[in-house]
């Protein structure tokens, strides 16, 4: 659950979202316009990229209104605005108008600094939307997700559908709102059982994610469950083949912003920042090593040879080594 500044007021002059997990910039914004809809239901909503706040822009957006409309206006990616846009922005921050409710999202890292630093010397209300790479962090939100919808649910009913959805946050509150909405009392281990384990989709793709990061225990793990639990081995070998497949074609795209490279490649922005994550010490040798041993696992589980589930275990240990095979010999 994303964490906030004591000042907890939606309609603050200026709110601050950091970190890189979408679905939590996601709520940080939604939050704001409900606040701002809920005092104005005329309230003007902009939700403005790097690309379409150009200098002169912001001070077009908040200048006073013959209507003294409320007005939010959402900076997405502000880490990645031109100087001369900070430049607008730091001024602003100086001296907010009336009626008008900034909304930065911003990435948090050593990009755009200043202008992380300004907002918070500005007393800029902030929202922390860290990336939640610990398991344990995605128990604590899908914890957080149960009480926030007043429901209870056991320890052992949240880490099954945690060991079921994966690492997909925006899948995690789905399931949640799911079971909230779907099962009256507590919510055990029995139900969270009966609704996901075994989805052949998300376990699969676990076992997917985890070999293309070079985590190969983590994978491994993750592919004998999901056979124990029914998942079709030619299911793990597409889900094998996808991933790797992402890493190509990223490798081969051109530079450029997540939306721009969705478009090009065919997939949907928080996809592309999932395989820049992913791609980390991949080579193209390493991309065609893998696609072998993809290829290689395809034909044993489709009756190419004796044992499938070894079939399996070796693609995914070639995948995971394959991925760390940048800087070595």
């Amino acid at each position: 659950m994303a964490r906030k500044t004591a000042s907890d007021d939606p309609l603050a002059p200026v709110t601050l979202a950091v970190g890189q997990e979408d679905l939590l910039l996601d709520r940080a914004v939604r939050e704001v316009v409900a606040a701002a809809k809920a005092a104005d239901a005329d309230t003007d909503v902009r939700d403005l990229t790097p690309d379409q706040l150009q200098p002169g822009t912001l001070a077009e957006l908040t200048s006073p209104s013959l209507f003294a409309e409320r007005k939010v206006v959402v900076v997405r990616n502000a880490q990645d605005l031109s100087a001369d846009t900070v430049k607008d922005v730091k001024a602003y921050l100086g001296a907010p108008a009336e009626e008008i409710t900034l909304v930065l999202l911003h990435a948090g890292g050593a990009k755009g600094k200043g202008l992380l630093d300004a907002a918070r010397k500005a007393g800029a209300r902030e929202v922390a939307c860290p990336k939640m790479t610990k398991p344990a962090d995605r128990l604590a939100f899908v914890r957080g997700e149960f009480r926030t919808a007043g429901r209870s649910a056991t320890p052992e009913a949240c880490q099954a559908l945690v060991d079921a959805i994966g690492s997909d946050l925006r899948e995690l509150a789905s399931a949640v709102s799911q079971l909230v909405a779907d099962v009256e009392g507590t919510i055990d281990e029995v139900v969270v059982g009966r609704y996901y384990t075994g989805r052949a989709e998300a376990s699969s793709f676990t076992v997917a994610d985890r070999a293309v990061e070079g985590r190969a225990a983590e994978a491994l793990e993750a592919l004998r469950w999901s056979l124990a639990t029914g998942v079709a081995p030619v299911l793990i070998t597409s889900a094998l083949a996808q991933g790797v497949r992402a890493i190509g074609k990223l490798q081969s795209a051109r530079g450029g912003r997540p939306a721009d490279l969705a478009r090009e490649l065919g997939m949907p922005p928080w996809k592309i920042d999932r395989v820049r994550q992913q791609m980390r010490g991949w080579t193209p040798d390493g991309v065609a090593v893998a696609l072998r041993a993809v290829a290689e696992a395809d034909a044993g589980v489709k009756g190419g040879g004796d044992d499938p589930e070894y079939a399996l275990e070796k693609a995914v240990v070639t995948i995971a080594r394959a991925a760390r095979s940048r800087g070595r010999a």
